[in-house]
């Protein structure tokens, strides 16, 4: 998926350049990832600049035939920053061994702070100095990884995220702040659709929020810089850095304070945010009471929650939602990460949550599943506030819950697909009555259906013709392999002549929804096929498997060279050629469950209580619940799934990852063990 994509390869290259670093330095724990996240910060810097590149030159003046030199300028509003010809990651790469590294990348962080104020004592220079020449030279050509070349999204925050996990053990982060997953903040995103304004994050991190604001806001073709300000408040110096950084990455401007947000509020920005994003630390109780109302600056409406005899507050989760309830303005919206026990919480905190309630700001609630965290598996809620609700949801909240709704990246790890998250969305869309959107989004899975069925032919043609150049170099081929064969090609003619047939069919298909619904039913059957011409796929090459290995057998049998046929590079290649197959048609049905998981669940294209997945909820129902915000007390139990629907592949895939990671977890349990042996000389 696009979030997590190359993420495993980039995770393992970086831990293994942190070691390096850690025996080659006399970094903390909690300093030398800094090294490391300032050749990322080149890295990813360059990335984007080439990306822009093109586009800016073909659009630059010329004189005399010659074309004006880059400047700053021309990257704003571009994403991207501009790069000096010494800053450019490239020019560090081309170094030898006898060139001094850390003066090159010392100068290169120099030419960036020269060009950006924003960045000026920002990134991490001092430390290269304390790092040997050769050491430098390795970690800069893990980074010139093609596996970091072509990431994309918040890489960042990804990495920000990955190097927490990986100092958990060691205290490295407070306990219950952790980076937000990309889904999740692409999810508020969508939800509150910040395009405008005064944008803040009283607890940012990394950056994450304000970088994919900005993503969205570019989708709207319009420039970041030009339509929204982005203020974050963030206690950490080091993190600090790290935001400063991901927000220059991508060619953002923002005015990120050192604060501890439970006491301060440098921005002065109280009832003045038309946009709140936060993903704060959850349960914390160690926040002195006294102080926190003392130094509130407004920021309190519903008073303090409870506070325990300690004088301290019992639990933080409501000094936040206070907190991000003051900043808005008249037409503001919030959407923040909390912790799955604030939604309930009794005593004080529930009083908190019955005023907050009853302003009729509460807009709406997404419960998600555990193990969305890399460093927590608690499970979590998404809260949406929005202080220009429409009358007729004054008394309503919309309950969903999510927690069936994931994709499992690894063992450990669940996450939204793209997919996942645009139909969560188009709820959200039904519910604001936006049907427009809802059928465009409809519309646009059916457009996939139907130009993935068409573009199976290619790697089907490559499969076959794998397969003959196999078959040419096997003296007897089985009647079962030869019927197979035939049929698949047969079957798989049938496919691409149906595939054409419906492109001519779709494009004058009416796009309302009945007609999309007609759409549906009329791809439904060239969906299913699609998954029966996988297992012809995987069983035909399984047939040459077999003869492969009895040609094999055969020819040393006859004491003729094994390799003499090029029987194995063949078989790679036919393997190869089999994946591409099974991915395309794995595509058609795949886009076609899509379909049908909004049309299943919506058929009139209207919000409409779905059993186990949303309902909208009128205050009398929540007061008879203990103003309860959990949407899983409102929604019901969703029903189990047909056994005729049952995703046998998508289950093998959850078992693979599963011994994929219990296997990669016993060979570092191993490696533990050996070196603990050696170190105690046995």
């Amino acid at each position: 998926m696009a979030q997590m994509e190359n993420i495993e390869a980039i995770e393992k290259r970086l831990w293994s350049s942190a070691d390096t670093l850690r025996s080659n330095s006399n970094f903390s724990s909690n300093e030398y990832f800094l090294p490391v996240m300032g050749l990322i910060f080149l890295r990813h810097a360059f990335s984007r600049f080439l990306a822009v590149k093109p586009e800016i030159e073909a659009g630059l003046p010329k004189r005399g035939g010659k074309t004006r030199p880059l400047t700053k300028e021309d990257f704003s509003g571009k994403g991207a920053i501009f790069l000096q010809e010494k800053a450019q990651f490239d020019y560090l790469i081309d170094l030898t061994d006898a060139d001094d590294r850390a003066e090159a990348i010392l100068e290169a962080m120099d030419l960036i702070e020269a060009d950006y104020e924003s960045l000026q004592g920002i990134l991490p220079k001092r430390e290269y100095q304390e790092l040997d020449n050769d050491v430098l030279g390795t970690l800069i050509r893990t980074f010139n990884d093609p596996a970091l070349k072509t990431a994309t999204g918040d890489v960042f925050g990804r990495i920000y995220e990955y190097f927490l996990t990986g100092f958990a053990d060691q205290k490295a982060h407070d306990g219950g702040e952790f980076f937000t997953p990309i889904s999740l903040v692409q999810m508020i995103v969508n939800v509150i659709e910040p395009d405008h304004g005064k944008v803040i994050d009283p607890a940012c991190g990394s950056g994450g929020m304000f970088v994919q604001s900005a993503h969205f806001i570019e989708r709207m073709h319009k420039s970041p810089q030009d339509v929204a300000t982005f203020y974050g408040m963030e206690k950490n110096p080091t993190t600090i850095r790290l935001a400063k950084m991901n927000l220059a990455v991508h060619g953002l401007g923002g005015n990120i304070a050192k604060a501890i947000s439970y006491y301060e509020e440098p921005h002065n920005l109280v009832g003045e945010c038309d946009f709140v994003m936060a993903n704060p630390p959850f349960n914390v109780d160690e926040v002195d009471a006294e102080s926190a109302k003392g130094k509130a600056h407004g920021r309190l409406p519903f008073d303090l929650p409870g506070v325990n005899k300690q004088k301290k507050v019992s639990n933080g989760n409501y000094l936040w939602i206070s907190y991000f309830y003051a900043y808005l303005n008249e037409q503001g919206r919030a959407g923040f990460v909390m912790s799955s026990q604030a939604s309930s919480a009794g005593g004080e905190e529930a009083k908190v949550r019955k005023k907050l309630i009853e302003t009729g700001h509460v807009d709406a609630m997404m419960a998600i599943r555990g193990n969305f965290f890399y460093t927590r598996s608690v499970p979590c809620e998404l809260w949406f506030l929005n202080k220009a609700k429409p009358e007729a949801h004054k008394d309503k909240v919309l309950m969903v819950d999510a927690r069936n709704v994931f994709t499992k990246v690894t063992r450990k790890i669940y996450d939204f697909s793209p997919e996942q998250t645009q139909n969560l969305t188009a709820i959200f869309w039904l519910y604001r009555g936006q049907q427009d959107r809802f059928l465009s989004l409809v519309e646009t899975y059916l457009s996939g259906v139907v130009e993935a069925a068409v573009a199976v032919g290619k790697p089907f043609e490559a499969f076959i013709e794998a397969y003959d150049a196999l078959d040419e170099k096997i003296d007897d081929i089985s009647a079962e392999a030869n019927g197979a064969y035939a049929t698949l090609v047969a079957d798989v003619k049938g496919f691409t002549d149906t595939a054409k047939h419906q492109a001519d069919v779709w494009q004058k298909a009416r796009r309302d929804n009945a007609g999309l619904h007609e759409a549906a039913v009329s791809v439904a059957p060239m969906a299913e096929t699609s998954r029966d011409l996988i297992k012809q796929i995987d069983q035909l090459y399984k047939f040459a498997e077999k003869v492969k290995a009895d040609q094999v057998a055969k020819d040393k049998a006859a004491e003729k060279p094994v390799n003499g046929r090029g029987l194995n590079k063949l078989i790679k290649s036919l393997d190869e050629a089999r994946k591409e197959a099974v991915e395309a048609l794995r595509q058609v049905r795949y886009l076609f469950k899509q379909v049908k998981w909004l049309q299943d669940r919506f058929p009139d294209a209207e919000l409409c209580d779905v059993e186990g997945l949303v309902k909208l909820v009128d205050f009398t129902e929540l007061e008879e619940n203990d103003w309860s915000l959990t949407p899983g007390r409102y929604v019901g139990v969703a029903p189990e799934e047909d056994d005729e629907d049952f995703d046998f592949e998508e289950a093998l895939r959850d078992i693979h990852l599963e011994l994929a990671g219990l296997n990669d977890e016993a060979a570092l349990l191993a490696a533990q063990i050996q070196k603990n042996f050696e170190e105690l000389g046995i």
